[in-house]
C-alpha cells in the first residue's frame, strides 16, 4: 500500500495499512474536480482522508447562496464528526480539485472490537487530536469572519496563513470565488478591496500567491 501521511494514520506501519485494505476496513476513490464527495441529508458511516489533491466543505443554502466553512489538503481528515454521530449531514464535501480519497469504515472501528489489530487503537486515540485541530480551524474561521468589514476580514485571513506559512510570501488554497464564499463576502466586493490594499501598500499578489508588505495597525 502507498505510504500516506496523515495525523489520523500516524504511528502505523506498512503492514497494518495493508490489513486495512485487506479486511475491506478501507477502500480508495477518485473524484474529479468539483465531484460532490459527500452530499448534505446523507447519514455516513465513512471518514475521509485526503490522499491527494484537496476537498471543500461547502454549505449550500436554499437560495443558492454557497459559503466554503473550510479546505482539507492532502493528508487532511474530512466527516468525521458526521461518521461519528450518524446525524445526517449539513454540508457538501466537494472535490476542489481531482483528488483521491480513502475511506475507513468509522462503523467497523467503532463498534467491532478486532482481535490482534493493533491498529485500531491508535486511530481513535488519533482521532482525538484531529479533532481538536478541527475545532480550531473552525476558530480560525470564525475569527476571520467576525470583522464587519472586507478589509478587517481579508487581513485576518492573510495574517492567519501568514503565521502558518511563517513567512510573508505564501499561497492560499482558495481561488477568488472560493476565498469570497469561505469570507461570506461577495467576489466583485472582495476583489475591489485587494485592489485597494494593494494600491495602499499593504499586499502583493499574483493568483494564489500573497506577500504581506506592511504589518496593519487593526484588522477593523
Amino acid at each position: 500500500m502507498e505510504k500516506i501521511i496523515s495525523p489520523l494514520l500516524r504511528g502505523l506501519n506498512e503492514k497494518e495499512l495493508q490489513d486495512m485494505m485487506d479486511i475491506h476496513f478501507s477502500r480508495k476513490q477518485t473524484y474529479e474536480k468539483n465531484a460532490i464527495i459527500f452530499s448534505a441529508g446523507s447519514i455516513i458511516h465513512e471518514i475521509g482522508i485526503v490522499l491527494s489533491g484537496s476537498v471543500n466543505i461547502e454549505n449550500n443554502d436554499l437560495w443558492g447562496n454557497k459559503s466554503i466553512l473550510s479546505n482539507v489538503p492532502a493528508g487532511q481528515v474530512f466527516a468525521e464528526t458526521y461518521a461519528f454521530s450518524h446525524e445526517p449531514m449539513m454540508v457538501d464535501a466537494v472535490a476542489a480539485e481531482d483528488c483521491t480519497i480513502l475511506f475507513l469504515d468509522f462503523n467497523m472501528l467503532m463498534d467491532n472490537p478486532l482481535e490482534n489489530r493493533t491498529w485500531q487503537n491508535k486511530i481513535i486515540k488519533n482521532m482525538l487530536n484531529v479533532s481538536m485541530q478541527k475545532n480550531l480551524a473552525l476558530s480560525s474561521r470564525i475569527f476571520c469572519t467576525s470583522s464587519k468589514t472586507i478589509r478587517g476580514r481579508l487581513l485576518t485571513y492573510l495574517s492567519s496563513q501568514s503565521m502558518k506559512a511563517g513567512s510573508t510570501t505564501f499561497d492560499i488554497p482558495f481561488n477568488r470565488q472560493q476565498l469570497a464564499d469561505y469570507l461570506n463576502t461577495d467576489r466583485s466586493a472582495l476583489s475591489n478591496e485587494l485592489g485597494k490594499m494593494r494600491d495602499d501598500g499593504l499586499i502583493e499578489f499574483y493568483k494564489n500567491t500573497f506577500r504581506l508588505k506592511a504589518v496593519p495597525q487593526a484588522l477593523s
